[in-house]
C-alpha cells in the first residue's frame, strides 16, 4: 500500500505550469543502509516514507527547462498559484524603489508574505524595498542552471519556519551532486524588438565515497526593452493609440517643455507657455486644461537591461558514518540600467516679477508683467533621466550533520550579505541649484535653446544610494523516533534558532534635503535579532491515517513574542485515495523598513475628492506628493489557514488532485493615502494646501503625509485543481496535464471614515483575477521531444481607484512551445518559443502603457536557441 501512496504522491498536484507533479522530495539523505530518512520541506521530521500531509509542489531541473524561461520569475510568473505582488523587472523606473529585482507573491498575498529559501534555509532580504516597504528575497540571484528542484509548499508554515511564511514556501534546492561538466550557451530575442538576452553557464563537479564538490558559473546578460518598442504603449496618449476604445485617456504629463507658466501666489492661475523663442509644440497644448503636455512614455524603460555573473559552489564531505560536513557559497554581481523621461517639476521652481529672463519683462499690459512666477516644467534639456544599480550578493552556509544512535542532527552557520549601489548618473536636477541658476539669470527655464552647457551643469547632479541588508543565523535541529506504535514510529523533532538581521537604505543628503524632485528613493535603517524553538510530532494512528502536530515560539527584539501552531493530516483508505488537510496560525513580523523608513517622499496618482465635490476640480487622477516615515509601534501580522484535499489515482495512467484552502489574514501593515486624503483633506497637518480663493475651493494639495498602520484584513479561499493522462502511442509517449487555480473569495478590508471597515478590494475586481490555469502537452520519441503549454489568466475589473472600475481588463492567452533534440552524443539542442503567437497584454484603462504589467507580461513573442554539451 505504501508504495501505491507514494506514486499517488508522486504524481498528484501538478505544478500549475502542468508540467510539474507534487512529491515530497527529499531535501538530504542519511547514509543508514538499514532505514534511511529523508527531509522534506515544510517538515523537521526526517521520515521512512515521502509522502506527507501538507500540499506540496515540486518542479526539477528538465521541468524548467521545458518551460522557455530564462530566469526564475519567468517559471513564477506563470504559476496559477501566483498572484498579486508577483513583480519582475518590467516596469522598472526611474521612479521604482526597487529596479532590479524580482519576486513572487503566493495566492496574491503579498511577496513579503512569501517565504523564499535556499536549500531549506533562509535568505536575506533585498536592501531596497520595493514600493517603500514591500521587504522581499530577490530571486534573480540565483541563476536558472544552478537549480536542482524547486519546491512549493501551499499552505502556511510559520509553525516550521516563522515570520513571512503565511502564503506558504518555496523553497529552492540547488545541484550539489553533479558529475562531470556541462556547459550551455542559450541566445533570443523578441519579435518587436528589444530584450536581446544571451546566458552561459557552466557546472563541473567530482564525486566519490567521501567528497562531492559541485560548481557552477552562470553568466546574463539582457538588452532593455522600451515602452517606445511596442505599438500599444509608444505613448503616453492612450487615447490618440487606441481611438477605437472608449474612456481611453491621455496620460500625457502636465509637466511639458518649455512647460506651463503660473502665477506664484495662485498656481491655478497659468498659461501655457507660447512666448518667446522657445514654444510648446502644437501637438503638446492642451487648451482644456491650460496646460503644455508631455509625451514620457517613448523615454521609458519597460524592461531594464540586466546582466548578472554568478558563481555557487556546494561541497560534501562525509568525515565519518555518522558524521558529515558541508558548505554552501553562492555569490553574485548584477547590473541593472533603467531609463526615465526627463525630470518633471510641479510648481517648485520659481521666478520673481524682477528676475532678467522674465518672460513678460517686455509685455507692460500682460496680466503676468512684473508677477513672480512658478512653473510646471520638464528639464528634457539636461537629458533623460538613468539609473544604474550595482549589486554584489554573498551567501554562505557552513554546517555539520550526523546521528546519534537512532536520531539525526543538523547544527550551521549562515551569513548573507547584499550590497546595492542605485546611481543616478543622467537627467536628475539638483532643485537648490536650479533655483538658485533661476536667480541669478544664468539658467532660463523658459528658454532652453538659449542655456549654455555651463548653466546645465550647473543644475545637473548625480545622485547616489548605497543599501545593505545582511542576515546572520545558528540553527540546531534535532529529529527521530521516541516511541514504537503499532502502525510505525512516533517521531520527534526539535530546533533551535537564532537570527540577527539587519538592512541600511541611505540615499545622498541631496535626497535627504528634498533637493531631488522627480525621482524617488527610500531611506530606511534597522535591526533586529530573533530566538525561536520548535517542535514537531508525526503521529501514525494507524496504518491509513497520519497525524502531524507542530509548534513553534519566536521572541523578536523589537515587537515581543508569537507562538504558532499547526495540526494536519493524511488518511489514505484505498491504495489510490487519500485526503489530506492542514491548519495553523502563522504571522509576518513587520519589516525593517516599515518600522525604521525615514521620511520618503513618493508620488501617487490620487484623486482629489473633497476638492472634486466642493469646485469640481482634482476630480482626474494626478500625481501628489506623499510623505511617508515608519512606525516603530507596529505589530506583527497575523493569520489563521486550513487546506483540505484529495488525490485519486484513477488508474495508472489518469490521476487528479483537488485543494481548498482558506486564509484568514489579521493585522495588515499597510497605507491607504487615498483613504487619507479623502477622510483627512482638510487637516493642514495630515493635507497640506495652496489657498487659491476660489469660492468654497480647499485648496491645491501640496503634499499628503502618511505612515504605515496595522489597519487591513483579508479573506481569501479558492481551489487548485490539476488533472494528467498519460498516454503511449505508436507515434510517441504524451502526457496531458491541467491545472488551475479558481478563487472563491478575496475580500480585502480596509478602515472607513467611521472608525468601521469598508471593503476595498475582492476577487474579480482590478489585478485579481479569479482563474489561472494552463495546460500542456508533452511528448517523446526516441532522441525529440516536445512541450506544448497554453496558459490563461482570467479576466478581471478595471482601476476603480484611477476610476476605471467599470471597465473590464480581457483575459489573456499564451502559448508556449520547446523542442529539444539528443540524437547527438552528450548534446542536446532546443528551440523554443514563449507567446508563439506574439499576443498583446489585454488594454487597460488605468495607466499610460495601456496594460497591466503587474498581471501581464509585454515581452511578446521571444524565440531562443539553446545548446547543451557534457563531457
Amino acid at each position: 500500500m505504501k508504495q501505491t501512496i507514494r506514486k499517488i504522491a508522486l504524481t498528484a498536484a501538478a505544478v500549475s505550469l502542468a508540467l510539474g507533479h507534487s512529491n515530497l522530495m527529499a531535501q538530504e539523505s542519511n547514509n543508514d543502509d538499514s532505514v534511511e530518512r529523508i527531509a522534506v520541506t515544510g517538515s523537521l521530521i526526517k521520515r521512512i516514507d515521502m509522502e506527507g500531509p501538507s500540499p506540496l509542489t515540486s518542479i526539477d531541473a528538465a521541468q524548467i527547462e521545458n518551460t522557455g524561461v530564462t530566469d526564475l520569475i519567468g517559471l513564477f510568473a506563470k504559476l496559477p498559484i501566483s498572484g498579486q505582488g508577483t513583480f519582475s523587472t518590467q516596469g522598472n523606473s526611474s521612479d521604482d524603489t526597487a529596479n532590479g529585482g524580482s519576486s513572487v507573491s503566493l495566492r496574491g498575498l503579498g511577496a513579503d508574505s512569501t517565504l523564499i529559501l535556499i536549500n531549506g534555509r533562509r535568505v536575506s532580504v533585498s536592501p531596497f524595498a520595493k514600493g517603500i516597504d514591500t521587504a522581499f528575497v530577490d530571486i534573480n540571484n540565483i541563476p536558472i542552471s544552478a537549480i536542482k528542484r524547486v519546491d512549493i509548499l501551499k499552505d502556511g508554515a510559520s509553525a516550521t519556519y516563522g515570520s513571512d511564511a503565511i502564503a506558504g514556501v518555496i523553497n529552492i534546492v540547488l545541484k550539489d551532486d553533479f558529475e562531470g561538466a556541462e556547459v550551455s550557451a542559450r541566445v533570443g530575442t523578441t519579435a518587436d524588438g528589444g530584450g536581446q538576452e544571451q546566458n552561459f553557464s557552466l557546472v563541473f563537479g567530482s564525486n566519490s565515497d567521501k567528497v562531492k564538490h559541485t560548481f557552477i558559473l552562470d553568466y546574463f546578460d539582457r538588452e532593455e526593452v522600451l515602452y517606445a518598442d511596442r505599438s500599444y504603449s509608444r505613448s503616453a496618449n492612450q487615447a490618440a493609440l487606441r481611438p477605437n476604445i472608449a474612456g481611453a485617456e491621455d496620460f500625457r504629463s502636465s509637466s511639458g517643455i518649455p512647460g506651463t507658466i503660473a502665477l506664484r501666489s495662485d498656481p491655478t492661475n497659468r498659461i501655457i507657455d507660447e512666448f518667446g523663442a522657445d514654444r510648446c509644440a502644437p501637438e503638446d497644448i492642451d487648451r482644456g486644461a491650460n496646460l503644455c503636455r508631455y509625451d514620457y512614455a517613448p523615454h521609458m524603460t519597460m524592461i531594464p537591461d540586466a546582466e548578472r555573473f554568478s558563481f555557487n559552489y556546494l561541497g560534501r564531505y562525509e568525515i565519518s558514518d555518522s558524521l558529515r560536513g558541508y558548505i554552501d557559497f553562492n555569490g553574485q554581481n548584477s547590473k541593472s540600467l533603467v531609463r526615465g523621461a526627463g525630470s518633471p517639476s510641479f510648481n517648485e521652481l520659481f521666478m520673481d516679477g524682477d528676475n532678467v529672463n522674465h518672460p513678460f519683462a517686455d509685455m507692460p499690459d500682460h496680466p503676468f508683467f512684473m508677477q513672480d512666477l512658478t512653473m510646471r516644467r520638464r528639464t528634457v534639456d539636461i537629458g533623460n533621466r538613468e539609473k544604474r544599480v550595482d549589486t554584489d550578493y554573498f551567501r554562505t552556509v557552513m554546517g555539520l550533520s550526523g546521528e546519534i544512535q537512532d536520531w539525526s542532527w543538523d547544527a550551521a552557520y549562515s551569513y548573507i550579505k547584499s550590497e546595492s549601489v542605485e546611481r543616478g548618473v543622467d537627467g536628475f536636477p539638483n532643485s537648490r541649484r536650479a533655483q538658485e541658476a533661476i536667480d541669478s539669470g544664468l539658467w532660463n527655464p523658459f528658454e532652453p535653446s538659449t542655456n549654455t552647457q555651463e548653466a546645465l551643469d550647473f543644475i545637473e547632479t548625480v545622485t547616489t544610494r548605497v543599501g545593505k541588508s545582511t542576515s546572520k543565523t545558528l540553527d540546531f535541529t534535532l529529529s527521530g523516533a521516541i516511541a514504537e506504535m503499532s502502525a510505525g514510529d512516533l517521531m520527534l523533532a526539535l530546533k533551535a534558532e537564532y537570527r540577527e538581521e539587519a538592512i541600511a537604505d541611505n540615499p545622498d543628503d541631496q535626497f535627504l534635503r528634498g533637493d531631488v524632485f522627480g525621482t524617488e528613493a527610500t531611506q530606511a535603517n534597522g535591526d533586529r535579532d530573533s530566538k525561536s524553538v520548535s517542535a514537531e510530532l508525526a503521529i501514525p494512528l494507524l496504518d491509513t491515517l497520519e497525524v502531524q502536530l507542530a509548534v513553534r515560539y519566536e521572541d523578536y527584539s523589537d515587537f515581543g513574542t508569537t507562538t504558532d501552531p499547526k495540526v494536519s493530516f493524511l488518511y489514505s483508505p484505498l491504495d489510490n485515495l487519500s485526503f489530506r488537510g492542514s491548519y495553523g496560525t502563522a504571522f509576518r513580523a513587520p519589516s525593517l523598513h516599515q518600522l525604521g523608513l525615514g521620511r520618503t517622499d513618493e508620488s501617487p496618482n490620487l484623486v482629489d475628492t473633497l476638492r472634486c465635490a466642493a469646485v469640481d476640480l482634482g476630480c482626474s487622477p494626478a500625481e501628489y506628493t506623499a510623505i511617508f516615515a515608519g512606525n516603530p509601534d507596529l505589530g506583527p501580522e497575523e493569520s489563521s489557514s486550513y487546506n483540505l484535499g484529495v488525490i485519486y489515482e484513477i488508474n495508472e495512467n489518469l490521476d487528479f488532485s483537488l485543494d481548498y484552502y482558506s486564509y484568514d489574514i489579521e493585522n495588515i501593515i499597510d497605507s491607504d493615502t487615498q483613504f487619507v486624503i479623502s477622510n483627512f483633506g482638510t487637516d493642514p497637518s495630515v493635507v497640506e494646501r495652496i489657498p487659491t480663493g476660489i469660492a468654497n475651493d480647499p485648496g491645491e494639495v501640496v503634499r499628503v503625509f502618511d505612515s504605515f498602520q496595522n489597519i487591513g484584513d483579508l479573506d481569501t479561499s479558492g481551489l487548485d485543481f490539476d488533472i494528467g493522462y498519460r498516454l503511449p502511442s505508436d507515434v510517441g509517449d504524451f502526457k496531458f496535464r491541467f491545472a488551475m487555480n479558481y478563487v472563491l473569495k478575496y475580500e480585502e478590508l480596509r478602515p472607513d471614515a467611521n472608525g468601521g471597515q469598508r471593503l476595498s478590494l475582492q476577487e474579480g475586481q482590478f489585478e485579481q483575477p479569479e482563474v489561472r490555469h494552463t495546460t500542456s502537452v508533452d511528448w517523446s520519441q526516441d532522441d525529440i521531444s516536445a512541450t506544448l503549454a497554453i496558459n490563461y489568466i482570467g479576466e478581471f475589473d478595471g482601476d476603480a481607484d484611477s476610476g476605471f472600475g467599470d471597465k473590464t481588463v480581457d483575459s489573456m492567452t499564451t502559448v508556449d512551445l520547446v523542442a529539444n533534440y539528443r540524437g547527438i552524443d552528450n548534446t542536446t539542442l532546443s528551440l523554443g518559443v514563449t507567446n508563439l503567437l506574439n499576443e498583446e497584454p489585454p488594454f487597460s484603462h488605468h495607466d499610460f502603457f495601456g496594460y497591466v504589467n503587474t498581471v501581464h507580461s509585454g515581452q511578446g513573442r521571444f524565440t531562443y536557441v539553446k545548446a547543451s554539451y557534457k563531457f
